[in-house]
């Protein structure tokens, strides 16, 4: 569920991976004798053994320099040249980083202080942001006070409790604490794409994370059954209490792919899979 299908919530980031994996086939020459020409003319001429010769080792030099080039890579790993710059320009790539051990209140925290933990910083809120947790008023000031810089929490958790107030929660079908009517689900949950640091210093970060989700009441008869949506959310990010906490952030539609053709689930299929599938702690 994104932020823009809520009661006006929001402002309405798949490269190639580092790595290319090739082979190297072997290299055979046929000769085919011809029969002399039909009609009077010279008859084919074969080729000499000492131009055969050349040829042969021609193409075994080509192949050990091939596979010499190919294996060079494990040794060119710690070089300081292209490596950096290859990272910069390959947004999923992993960057071998562990992610996160730790979770305050359920939500992961101790983000690494750089570029990387920002990245995991935002798609880690991103998730929490437009969960369905976010719609109960209880859990809802327990996340804000995780999530945001503690300056800024007060007036979010104002902001959001307007957003999602008695009015929107009766539209999708949950009572005044966010709950479902007994033998229903209501999904949200967020699955981040990929990452994008647009700024960065010490102190503050930028980071776009495009993202896929579902969202919908998984019941038998709901006006709002479980659909998805693309969307890319920008969080603005400040390095407080020893992590990355959300100062601000704003949400657009897309980028959305062409829709599959995959068979509908029913809403039994759907709240089962809710409650067997878990989700990710998300780390650059």
């Amino acid at each position: 569920m994104s932020l823009g299908d809520q009661h006006g919530y929001g402002e309405s980031s798949r490269a190639g991976d580092d790595e290319a994996y090739g082979g190297y086939g072997g290299t055979g020459q046929t000769r085919t004798r011809l029969p002399d020409d039909p009609y009077g003319g010279t008859p084919r001429r074969p080729r000499s053994s000492s131009r055969s010769l050349v040829t042969i080792v021609g193409v075994v030099v080509l192949l050990i320099a091939a596979i010499a080039f190919a294996n060079r890579g494990g040794d060119d790993s710690g070089d300081s040249g292209s490596g950096g710059d290859k990272a910069e320009t390959a947004p999923t790539a992993a960057s071998g980083e562990r992610p996160v051990e730790t979770k305050t209140g359920g939500i992961p925290s101790g983000f690494a202080h750089d570029r990387q933990g920002a990245e995991s910083a935002a798609a880690n809120y991103a998730v929490v942001l437009v969960s369905a947790d976010i719609l109960k008023p209880a859990r809802r000031s327990e996340i804000v006070q995780q999530v945001f810089v503690a300056d800024k929490a007060a007036a979010l958790e104002e902001s959001l409790s307007k957003a999602y107030d008695q009015n929107f929660l009766s539209n999708v079908g949950l009572d005044e604490n966010g709950n479902a009517p007994a033998g229903s689900t209501y999904v949200s949950r967020t699955m981040p794409v990929g990452t994008k640091v647009t700024s960065y210093s010490d102190s503050a970060a930028t980071v776009e994370v495009w993202c896929t989700g579902v969202f919908g009441m998984a019941a038998e008869n709901t006006t709002s059954p479980v659909t998805s949506d693309w969307f890319t959310m920008t969080l603005q990010l400040r390095w407080a209490d020893g992590d990355w906490k959300v100062d601000s952030f704003a949400q657009k539609e897309g980028p959305a792919p062409v829709n599959g053709d995959n068979k509908i689930s029913t809403s039994d299929e759907i709240s089962k899979a809710v409650e067997e599938y878990g989700g990710f702690t998300y780390a650059r």
